[in-house]
């Protein structure tokens, strides 16, 4: 296809998604034609006031192989439309270098955020080009800048420019003591992991990490990236890593529902325990999350420095091991988490190296730790299994449908939610990935080619249909501890007493009603504030039931969930909550809430006089793994009806399937599912539930299921074998389907 009708079909598409899936064919067709004519057209493009149209022409400008398109793109930088010039920065990436831009996205680089990141990562390949023009360009911007955030990202960005220029400029900073401490910090690593590190910098390290200043830790994490020590046969059994930076995860999941601390994260240490009872398949799970490195703790239990021994094979053990990487800069969610893609990759990379052998790399989000972790997993030669979900695609299109994101205002909703770049991520992590795991879904490969524009019939044996799974043993447990009251002193009994004293401050005449219970993340895309809007706004439903959210850091928030906070305080105000039935509880460790859950369930003393409901407001949910959690102590749910919910919950029995994009038809499947908790048969549908989750989502079942899917990405890799990268040691064949999905 010409330039010209891709650009058209770009134009014409009906909505936001497809108008996406199109512009992958524009860049084809500027591929492939990258002629004066095609410049002129895209250059055009590139100015229309349409952003979806601008935003297309720009990446297809990247991808033409014409020697002026850089130019064009440096042109488009200094333009006033914001997401355009963004754009711009990124799909320089892919042309040669164009000297203009470089103090440009020297600029960019210093101030930061996301765009700091694309200009980022266009230096870092643009210095593999011309290192001497990279550095230079650097310098120069920091011989102007005296923010010390700034100076740091700079110097950060020098360290990814290769040669002996820029270990002594890196040095020169990192000794210096006038200069500000993220910016020696930034220097320190960079001379420990990076193109410019070199072992010259060894007594330099040695000597800050025997001082007692703040720059001793950075010292020891750069000298022990610096001198690796030596890898020790691994444990019998598979290694296997599963990431999730946005988190710090504990085994014992005591900040579940904190910032982007959800389901996902009970998954991960549930999962890391059952693969290990698959043995002898699996020997380490090694669980990598965000947070502050511990000295104490794997993988870096004792650090390697001139004076101190070896690492031992105490540090590769056969476990479920949690390790940490500390990101630069403040903490933060998922949304803003991009500038640390550097110090992400350096963590990744120390885990992994300092494991030594990791037979696979499990992968589950379009974000900074999978983009990092793919990087490191490609260096090293490591298999990618990445549970593709369509995320953020299902997202645009519920929120096309809704109104309330439309083509004249995406350019500014991609500015602060990056969807043109998570959906490049997602793509280009699923074609290096060595095997999909895939949700069910009732028609998951339809699914996947209208979210992705992907077909996978040309290599089936490449997915596998997994869904998640939860601990049944420990819930049944739950329910059974609930059920006798529990023992006086026990874990779940002192649940139990602060579920009772947080509904103690309700109005005495609201005690005896039914709680609707929702657990997750204080996102806008749980549906939390959506929840509530609706409950407020039909009086029957308020009369009928009082709210329970659970989740968020209620003292000090995220940006993401003072957002929400503030937009439930708007419909009700955080004073008036508890006295009109809403009781915001903040998050609670996932053991506390599994005891809450079940007392709803329940309706013991003090819990109200009739059985409560679970409520889901997700604008999507690909899995649900708080859902099933609901339902596997018997509650009613009420779940969205597109993507996962819908192959485990069975519509006017076990639970209600429904739009979740309008608060009214939220509280109409409010009233139904409390109709179906207070109908007769409720304990058969309860038990009904009960079975389906045991016999179909029991995390043990997962755990099989990925550990097969394990063995075979990495046989072709294991010592005796024959494989490259990508293989999957399969046979063609339809995509598969788990055996523990069984029937919708």
């Amino acid at each position: 296809m010409d330039v010209g009708p891709a650009l058209a079909a770009v134009r014409a598409a009906p909505t936001l998604l497809q108008g996406m899936r199109e512009a992958r064919a524009l860049a084809a067709a500027a591929a492939a034609a990258p002629g004066d004519d095609s410049l002129s057209t895209l250059r055009s493009a590139a100015l229309t006031s349409d952003p979806l149209t601008a935003t297309a022409a720009v990446h297809a400008l990247g991808a033409m192989d014409h020697p002026s398109a850089g130019c064009v793109l440096t042109d488009l930088l200094s333009g006033e439309r914001r997401y355009v010039a963004e754009h711009a920065v990124d799909a320089l990436r892919n042309t040669p270098l164009v000297g203009a831009a470089l103090p440009v996205l020297a600029d960019v680089c210093r101030e930061g955020g996301f765009a700091g990141m694309l200009a980022q990562r266009t230096l870092e390949q643009w210095a593999s080009q011309g290192p001497d023009e990279v550095r230079a360009a650097l310098v120069g911007e920091l011989r102007t800048c005296t923010d010390p955030v700034g100076r740091a990202r700079l110097v950060e960005t020098l360290g990814l420019v290769a040669g002996a220029a820029t270990t002594q400029a890196l040095l020169d900073h990192a000794a210096d003591d006038d200069e500000a401490l993220p910016v020696r910090a930034a220097a320190l690593a960079a001379l420990g992991d990076g193109p410019a590190a070199d072992r010259s910098a060894e007594p330099l390290l040695v000597a800050l990490t025997r001082s007692m200043g703040p720059l001793a830790q950075t010292a020891r994490l750069a000298l022990h990236d610096l001198c690796p020590a030596p890898t020790v046969p691994a444990p019998g059994g598979l290694t296997v890593a599963q990431v999730f930076l946005h988190s710090d995860i504990d085994g014992r999941l005591h900040h579940s529902g904190q910032g982007d601390t959800g389901g996902i994260a009970t998954l991960l240490v549930h999962l890391g325990d059952a693969l290990l009872r698959r043995q002898p398949r699996i020997g380490r799970v090694l669980t990598i999350s965000g947070g502050s490195p511990d000295p104490a703790q794997f993988p870096l239990a004792r650090i390697r420095s001139l004076d101190s021994p070896t690492p031992g094979s105490e540090l590769l053990t056969a476990g479920h091991h949690y390790a940490r990487v500390q990101l630069t800069g403040a903490p933060s969610g998922v949304s803003r988490a991009w500038p640390a893609r550097v110090s992400a990759r350096r963590g990744i990379r120390r885990v992994l190296r300092t494991a030594g052998h990791v037979d696979a790399i499990h992968l589950r989000m379009a974000d900074v730790g999978s983009m990092a972790a793919a990087e490191v997993a490609c260096e090293l030669d490591i298999p990618v299994v990445l549970t593709l979900a369509p995320d953020p695609q299902a997202l645009i299109e519920a929120r096309d449908t809704a109104g309330t994101l439309t083509r004249s205002g995406f350019g500014e909703a991609d500015l602060v939610e990056h969807l043109w770049f998570r959906d490049r991520l997602l793509l280009d992590l699923t074609e290096k990935a060595d095997h999909l795991a895939l949700f069910p879904r009732p028609q998951v490969e339809r699914d996947l080619q209208r979210y992705l524009g992907l077909d996978l019939s040309d290599r089936p044996e490449r997915a596998t249909v997994v869904g998640e799974g939860v601990d049944v043993s420990a819930l049944g447990r739950a329910v059974r501890e609930v059920r006798d009251e529990a023992v006086r002193g026990s874990a779940a009994a002192v649940a139990l007493r602060e579920l009772d004293d947080l509904l103690a401050t309700l109005p005495t005449a609201r005690r005896g009603l039914p709680v609707a219970v929702s657990v997750g993340r204080l996102n806008a895309v749980k549906g939390m504030a959506t929840l509530v809007r609706g409950w407020v706004d039909d009086p029957d439903l308020h009369d009928r039931c009082n709210v329970l959210l659970v989740g968020g850091d209620l003292e000090h928030p995220t940006d993401e969930e003072a957002a929400e906070l503030a937009r439930i305080d708007a419909v009700v105000p955080a004073a008036e909550a508890a006295e009109r039935g809403l009781l915001l509880a903040g998050h609670r460790p996932n053991a506390t809430t599994i005891a809450w859950l079940a007392a709803l369930r329940a309706a013991r003393a003090g819990v109200g006089g009739l059985p409560g409901i679970y409520v889901s407001a997700s604008l999507k949910e690909e899995f649900g793994i708080a859902i099933l959690e609901a339902m596997a102590v018997g509650l009613v749910v009420v779940a969205p009806a597109g993507g996962g919910p819908a192959t485990y919950v069975a519509h006017g029995e076990t639970g209600i399937l429904t739009a979740t994009s309008t608060p009214y038809a939220v509280a109409a499947a409010m009233h139904a599912a409390l109709d179906l908790a207070a109908a007769p048969g409720a304990e058969a549908r309860g038990r009904q539930a009960q079975d389906m989750v045991r016999t179909r989502f029991g995390i043990d079942i997962m755990a099989a299921s990925l550990a097969a899917v394990y063995q075979r990405v990495a046989a072709p890799r294991r010592p005796g074998r024959t494989g490259g990268r990508g293989s999957t040691g399969t046979t063609a064949g339809p995509v598969r389907h788990d055996a523990m999905e069984g029937a919708s």
